[in-house]
């Protein structure tokens, strides 16, 4: 018989997909196996991994300096509503009955031969305390150690960091400390 310098009539197979998938995973070797790269591609991938190092950093500061665009427009549309509100202010302070009326409000100016009349207590019923306490007429004494409070009043001080809230006139110590004094007797 003549050897034929021909392609083979037949080409062998890969796996169909059922037989893969009755396998399990796709063999890696397999996979790359069938990947052909060319000079060209190679040139290209190239092209593409250095065009992108190059343009990341440029989109990456004009996306910046669109925020920094945005805010500083931002920041220039507060100062012009500013602007115009202390304009009407001044506009307003040009009028002699703005002033006449900021004058009689404020300072309680009135003109010569008017009788004003001050109300005083002129809460809402709704806001008016319901429950009076009686005054008392004896002295009492505090049973509470004002050194004690003093003391730590003045190192919370100097270690405070921050702001205190405001103290409340007239509200008693949660847990009084008893006094030399209270012991004595």
């Amino acid at each position: 018989m003549a050897k034929s310098s021909g392609p083979p009539s037949r080409v062998p197979r890969r796996a169909s997909a059922g037989a893969r998938a009755a396998r399990g995973a796709v063999d890696a070797r397999v996979w790359l196996s069938g990947i052909r790269l060319s000079g060209f591609m190679v040139i290209m991938l190239g092209l593409v991994v250095l065009a992108a190092f190059v343009l990341v950093p440029t989109v990456g500061t004009y996306v910046s300096q669109r925020q920094q665009l945005a805010a500083l427009e931002e920041s220039v549309q507060l100062t012009r509503d500013e602007v115009a509100d202390l304009e009407a202010q001044r506009d307003r302070w040009r009028d002699p009955a703005y002033i006449t009326t900021q004058a009689r409000e404020r300072l309680y100016y009135v003109r010569p031969g008017e009788v004003v009349y001050l109300v005083d207590n002129d809460l809402p019923p709704e806001l008016v305390p319901q429950e009076q306490r009686a005054v008392s007429e004896d002295v009492e004494a505090t049973r509470t150690d004002w050194m004690g409070q003093l003391v730590r009043s003045i190192t919370e001080a100097g270690l405070a960091t921050t702001g205190v809230a405001p103290i409340t006139v007239g509200v008693p110590d949660p847990a009084p400390t008893p006094s030399p004094s209270d012991t004595a007797e």
